[in-house]
């Protein structure tokens, strides 16, 4: 029995097949994109039905594109069955091409899988008419159509995989021509497998043959149309929302790329974008510019010793008082850490930049509330000027660093306006941090002594250790210069420990040698004192000496004292509980608050030298503000000690003031550590052998 097929709905079966791999391109290059997104699977599995009822649409049209000269049917069950096999082969068709890698071993395999399965539902779908007899098939049609449902299975798979990248020139296109050739493809294999069934003459169709074979094409038709444009409209709704979600994503590393993160102000980058755009300006319109380079005093201190959170906040608060009163000319930006720059536009005199700069002082020396706690930093401004101090970003940011730096060896919280000379000491700088680095390591750090005497007695009542640093090169580095060097880099903490573990050791020679107990104090830099475990290291370093705390003393100077009260109280009465002396250093240099001395209990007061050298100049107003000290600290049981004794009539005036100790070149200059015991021993008899030590700073 021969059939015929009606042309129209073999077309229409071409059409289907066509909707559908296209359909396939686009879903295996939308979910290789949600490749690590968590409604894959759900995508996975919409696109299978989608795909799968497309290609049995295909295959059920192709067979009712087919007409016997009998009454023909399809049964229910087994149709569904085909087109569950059909939603089953374009599960792993579209798994396998959204994956990662696609390599031969799994196309092939994947390609037989898909075949097979394509063919499978072919024959079951077939199988569905119930033909009596059954429908004879030519073996080697057969086999010919299942050879090629693998290969244009292993075709879709591999042409899938390749265009499914988004970035694919003229994807659109050379999808559009790919579903072309998979349609051709899978329509061929049906109608090879159409065309290698054979009807036995007077045969009966057994199944259902109620529905008019036409109408049932364009429904079928009109459901995988239906199916399939719905899935590609919605993919592309979802495609567009997720290319703006990664528009928007994009930006936001876009902004990231040129934002600091933490304080949401322009980064490096940004500002020499900024400064380039600014020089172009000032070369066009003759417009010159400043660049004003801030850093922070005192921020490592509290971001050492209060945590990197409480630091965070604080740039962040300071942060927002840099935008403020900004011109629309001008632009803050952060380097890193604490450093921040200022471009002030249309500088054409250093008093707009001064304006802002005197401004910036002012906003950042108010009061800063962190979590409850009263913080207070300053700021060391560099300024300079463009063409005159740079001709790039590089150069103005250099000469503006060194103009910082200037300030800040001036006493910081001011302004300096670039000179030349300051690359040579901010170069200078650099040298010795680097260089800083090896000098621990290599021995170059050493320690001397200056005794401390009594100003009755003129005993010795303790020593105070001094640190020195030989260069190899540029010879002895004075304290002053190296020691803010190191708190800046972050070394005092370690140079620290080794001035404490080395004075322990020296006490520990020389009380084996026989000479008197002197005890000796050790200066904690404000870094050293603001340290969490500062008390914790301090007894892990005497404790492995094996020296009697009762021997030292620690000296801090008055403004690290009144940094943080309540935790300046707690730390002073740890170490004392443990047998350490605390004394106060430089006093007067700071806040001069004598109120507080009752509060901290300090045991001893370090009058600085400078209050000393005015008694020759100021006279009985000098002397009164002395007698003022010693009287208050006498009432409180605290020594008083005065640094800087030059002159005979210091010694003498010190003497009528009841001072109890003095401690000055007059008397002695310090000495290395090896001539201090022959000194020692010409002074025996004359020296106070005491538990309680006399200062001994690392500056």
């Amino acid at each position: 029995m021969t059939g015929v097929y009606n042309p129209l709905l073999v077309c229409l079966s071409l059409v289907v097949a066509f909707l559908a791999s296209y359909t396939a391109m686009e879903l295996s290059g939308g979910l290789n994109a949600l490749a690590s997104a968590k409604r894959r699977p759900a995508w996975l599995a919409g696109g299978a039905v989608s795909m799968g009822v497309g290609i049995w649409s295909m295959h059920f049209i192709g067979m009712l594109a087919f007409s016997l000269p009998i009454p023909v049917g399809y049964d229910v069950s087994i149709t569904a069955a085909s087109l569950v096999l059909a939603i089953g082969v374009s599960f792993i068709a579209l798994a396998t091409a959204s994956r990662g890698a696609l390599s031969w071993p799994r196309l092939v395999v994947g390609g037989a899988i898909m075949g097979v399965g394509v063919a499978a539902m072919h024959f079951t779908g077939m199988r569905a008419m119930e033909m009596s007899p059954g429908i004879d098939y030519t073996v080697w049609k057969v086999a010919l159509s299942v050879a090629v449902a693998i290969f244009a299975s292993m075709a879709a798979l591999w042409l899938a995989f390749t265009l499914r990248a988004s970035n694919v020139e003229n994807r659109v296109v050379k999808r559009l021509g790919a579903a072309i050739i998979m349609a051709v493809a899978i329509t061929g294999m049906h109608y090879l497998g159409m065309d290698a069934a054979n009807f036995a003459p007077g045969s009966l169709c057994l199944a259902d043959a109620k529905l008019d074979a036409n109408w049932l094409a364009l429904v079928v038709t009109a459901m995988s149309f239906t199916v399939l444009v719905g899935t590609l409209a919605l993919f592309a709704l979802h495609t567009s929302s997720l290319s703006i979600s990664l528009k928007r994503a994009n930006r936001q590393l876009r902004y990231l790329g040129t934002h600091d993160a933490l304080t949401r102000l322009p980064n490096r980058q940004q500002l020499t974008l900024r400064i380039a755009q600014a020089i172009e300006d000032g070369a066009r319109r003759a417009s010159p510019f400043a660049v004003l380079f801030i850093d922070l005093d005192g921020f490592k201190s509290i971001n050492d010793s209060l945590g990197h959170g409480v630091g965070d906040d604080l740039l962040q608060v300071c942060a927002e008082r840099l935008r403020e009163d900004l011109r629309h000319t001008d632009m803050v930006a952060r380097l890193g850490g604490d450093e921040f720059v200022i471009v002030v536009g249309n500088a054409a005199d250093t008093s707009a930049a001064m304006t802002v700069a005197n401004g910036v002082l002012g906003r950042l020396s108010q009061e800063i509330v962190v979590n409850g706690l009263p913080l207070r930093v300053s700021a060391s401004i560099g300024i300079a000027f463009h063409p005159r101090d740079g001709a790039n970003a590089d150069e103005l940011l250099h000469s503006a660093d060194a103009a910082m730096y200037a300030a800040k060896q001036s006493g910081r919280n001011t302004v300096r306006v670039f000179e030349p000379q300051m690359n040579h000491t901010a170069l200078r700088s650099l040298i010795l941090q680097r260089d800083l680095h090896r000098a621990l390591s290599d021995d170059q750090l050493s320690l001397s002594f200056q005794p401390k005497f009594s100003v009755a007695s003129q005993s010795v009542t303790g020593v105070e250790a001094l640190i020195r640093w030989r260069h190899p090169e540029l010879g002895e580095i004075a304290p002053l210069e190296f020691i803010p060097i190191a708190e800046r880099s972050g070394l005092i903490v370690e140079i620290g420990d080794w001035v404490l573990r080395e004075v322990c050791r020296n006490i520990a020679r020389w009380d084996a040698d026989g000479l008197p107990a002197i005890s000796v104090s050790v200066n904690l830099s404000p870094i050293q004192f603001n340290v969490p475990d500062l008390v914790a290291r301090v007894d892990a370093l005497i404790a492995a000496s094996g020296v009697d705390p009762s021997r030292l003393m620690f000296e801090i100077t008055e403004s690290t004292a009144m940094q943080n009260i309540e935790r300046t109280s707690r730390t002073i009465e740890a170490l004392q509980a443990r047998g350490y002396a605390v004394a106060i250093d430089d006093f007067g240099t700071g806040y001069s608050s004598l109120c507080y001395l009752q509060r901290f209990r300090f045991d001893q007061i370090k009058i600085d030298g400078s209050f000393v050298r005015d008694l020759d100049s100021s006279g009985q107003r000098g002397s009164a503000l002395l007698s003022a000290v010693v009287t208050l600290a006498r009432a409180l049981q605290i020594e008083v000690v005065a640094e800087g004794v030059e002159t005979q009539s210091q010694f003498r005036t010190l003497g009528e003031l009841e001072c109890d100790q003095m401690q000055g070149f007059l008397l002695s200059r310090p000495m290395p550590a090896a001539e201090l015991p022959g000194f020692l021993s010409s002074m025996a008899g004359r020296i106070v052998a005491s538990g309680r030590a006399c200062a001994a700073p690392i500056g």
